[in-house]
């Protein structure tokens, strides 16, 4: 089996834990003009997807003006910010993770549906940036996930095989997005599940051919 020389990271769910300040700050944007999301709706339905994509459904379902899209888009980014600003903080096992893996040779990237920005500010305050070679947004690549283009550009730019890579990602879209890729996919349900021994054991799994 190949050796896997570089982890890239999916963001919200992953090494943040964002899902919940995302759905407050579209229902915020949405709340303008009178819409408004359930829970459920945002972690069944659009879970992993760029506001636009967001945006976009919303229109088919519920009528919303396509001409409203930027307004209500950048709105939703500035009233996440704000919640980033006050609720982001370093936590010391993804810390500690992303510290071994660095000073043992690995390579890692993150992959994240959202925008640049948003990725720059939360990788910044959660004090991870320094693991990282590169970042790719939704803004890098023609179509977000569940298309594989980013994790496929990600790994050109690592000068990878997708067998030498692991994706660790936690929604529907980003999981088939990874495995489309063609790299290794270890999935969580939480970000605490992003911890250094949970990291080494799918690596070991992965290298040894001993997963299912």
């Amino acid at each position: 089996m190949s050796k896997i020389k570089a982890v890239i990271f999916d963001m919200d769910g992953v090494l943040i834990e964002a899902k919940d300040w995302h759905y407050k700050a579209l229902n915020k944007a949405l709340n303008l003009i009178g819409l408004e999301i359930s829970r459920y709706d945002h972690l069944v339905t659009f879970d992993g997807l760029p506001t636009r994509k967001k945006l976009e459904m919303l229109s088919l379902t519920n009528n919303l003006p396509r001409g409203l899209h930027k307004f209500l888009n950048e709105m939703k980014q500035q009233y996440t910010m704000d919640i980033v600003y006050v609720k982001c903080k370093p936590t010391f096992y993804h810390e500690y993770a992303l510290n071994y893996l660095y000073q043992s040779g690995y390579k890692m990237a993150v992959c994240s549906n959202s925008i640049r920005n948003t990725i720059d500010i939360m990788m910044e305050k959660a004090f991870l940036s320094k693991y990282f070679d590169f970042y790719i947004s939704n803004e890098d690549v023609e179509h977000g996930k569940p298309d594989p283009e980013m994790y496929n550009l990600a790994i050109q730019k690592l000068g990878l095989s997708p067998k030498e890579c692991m994706i660790i990602e936690d929604n529907e879209n980003g999981i088939k997005a990874a495995k489309a890729s063609g790299a290794w996919v270890m999935k969580v349900d939480v970000v605490e599940e992003v911890n250094l021994e949970n990291i080494k054991k799918h690596i070991k799994i992965f290298e040894d051919g001993s997963y299912d």
